[in-house]
């Protein structure tokens, strides 16, 4: 979280409403150098869910995805944004995945919670179109967005966890999901684990975030051409 204090207050109140057993999951919130830091806003609900505060100083979510995870004790890690609402059944939905495929990253379907905001609807219509392309095997998934995935921690540590190279919300998913299939990593499509996702734009922001969205894939495809020495891939 950075900078959104009454999101991230909706998102941990939807955690509070997960249907699973609160001893047998924790939260870690890593406030990514938020001024005011997020600590009033996180205290109240210490005594509501199993909640750790890490704060940083301003490095990107992709380390700060980092960070959480080396603070974070079970065996399985979701990683969720701070703009996003759960479903009620959002981890039993993972925990049934991990039962039948514990080598496995899942990923879940991201819903725009902002319908009358046009710019966040057209950026819905463009992850239903990416996740149709990348995922039409659910079984042999290609791309998860990073606030709605699952992995184990010894998977993820493995991997070496999100690249910091990207220093923006733009691209670290990408080449997180390629870096994986890459090591052999099987990434299955649970559509039925669904958040819901409120990120206000107006147009300008729109065109900015893609604006960083194609930084992001520049990035993401020059370490992919020097992974794989010099061969280049074009998507259609």
């Amino acid at each position: 979280t950075h900078n959104r204090a009454d999101r991230l207050r909706t998102c941990l109140e939807s955690l509070t409403g997960l249907d699973y057993p609160r001893d047998q999951f924790e939260v870690v919130v890593v406030d990514d150098g938020s001024v005011p830091s997020m600590h009033d806003v996180v205290t109240p609900f210490h005594d509501r869910l199993n909640l750790t505060l890490v704060q940083q100083s301003q490095s990107g979510p992709a380390a700060a995805r980092n960070r959480g995870v080396s603070h974070a004790s079970n065996r399985f890690i979701a990683f969720t944004d701070d703009d996003c609402e759960l479903d009620p059944n959002w981890l039993n939905h993972f925990a049934d995945g991990f039962r039948k495929r514990p080598d496995a990253v899942l990923g879940g379907y991201t819903i725009n919670a902002l319908e009358d905001n046009s710019p966040a609807a057209a950026s819905q219509l463009l992850i239903d179109h990416i996740y149709q392309y990348f995922n039409r095997e659910p079984n042999d998934a290609r791309f998860f967005t990073s606030n709605n995935l699952a992995i184990s921690r010894e998977g993820f540590l493995g991997s070496g966890g999100f690249d910091t190279q990207f220093p923006l919300a733009a691209g670290e998913d990408r080449e997180i999901c390629d870096r994986w299939r890459y090591q052999g990593l099987k990434l299955i499509y649970i559509p039925s684990a669904t958040i819901l996702h409120s990120h206000e734009m107006t147009l300008k922001k729109f065109f900015k975030q893609h604006f960083n969205y194609g930084q992001g894939a520049f990035q993401f495809h020059h370490l992919r051409y020097e992974r794989d020495f010099g061969r280049h891939r074009v998507e259609p």
